[in-house]
């Protein structure tokens, strides 16, 4: 339900549970080894997360959820934020290729990305209130962060549905571009890094997302720490001598 197609550098997760990608209890477990395959493989410089060219993820099974309780869900819930958890600490560039819906689960799954490029038609939301509930696997946290703690409330307090101009006005994305071009947009954002300072790029992603943890003198002093260590790489040394030779450097 989950494979990793690797291409010219490029590993694209592909959901693929029709008619909506439902994220069941396997598509969490898969979800979680192909994250772990696209961090590990150094083939990969860059990811896109694609549901295809119909649907993102429209969120997790309602069904499997529904005869659940309590005891269930507390080791259920803990294991579908681990997988989701597990996509945004890939530690490369990853994109969210999103057509159709992306609601719920779908949501957070696009919101562990580090850009979301979608379709004009595209659909976003977390909700989870509508069940009586909230979400569960990161989206009260990481859509806080993008969007801001008032916003974010409005959205996962009302349920309701955001499309891509407001999506792309509030900052929940980034891009937005017709649906049949989604794919090719997310690629070409990411190309950009598939050449670049792999070890940079790893650095500069820990420095955000670390820092964000952070009260600004402990971010300032985990950026201090990532700048130094990077001197002990190929990329600052190739880097700073094309720099001094007026050349494009070339990064392995």
């Amino acid at each position: 339900m989950v494979r990793l197609e690797i291409e010219d550098g490029i590993g694209t997760i592909r959901l693929d549970r029709p008619p909506v990608n439902a994220l069941n209890k396997r598509i969490q477990e898969e979800l979680r080894e192909v994250a772990a395959a696209a961090t590990a493989d150094p083939e990969v410089r860059a990811v896109i997360l694609y549901g295809g060219d119909k649907v993102f993820a429209a969120g997790a099974d309602i069904k499997e959820m529904a005869v659940m309780g309590y005891p269930e869900m507390s080791s259920w819930g803990p294991a579908l934020t681990g997988a989701l958890d597990a996509v945004a600490r890939i530690p490369k560039p990853v994109v969210a290729a999103v057509t159709g819906y992306a609601l719920g689960g779908g949501c957070e799954l696009a919101l562990a990305a580090d850009w979301r490029v979608i379709a004009e038609d595209a659909t976003l939301g977390q909700p989870e209130i509508t069940l009586g509930v909230i979400p569960g696997a990161g989206g009260t946290q990481r859509l806080a962060r993008l969007v801001g703690p008032a916003r974010a409330k409005e959205l996962i307090m009302s349920g309701r549905f955001v499309r891509a101009e407001e999506a792309l006005a509030i900052g929940l994305a980034d891009k937005v571009v017709p649906a049949a071009e989604v794919y090719a947009a997310a690629k070409a954002m990411v190309e950009l890094y598939v050449h670049g300072p792999r070890h940079a790029l790893r650095a500069a992603k820990l420095a955000v997302d670390g820092g964000l943890d952070m009260d600004l003198a402990s971010g300032l002093v985990w950026e201090s720490q990532l700048f130094a260590a990077l001197f002990g790489t190929e990329d600052k040394a190739e880097g700073m001598q094309a720099f001094i030779e007026k050349r494009k450097p070339n990064f392995g």
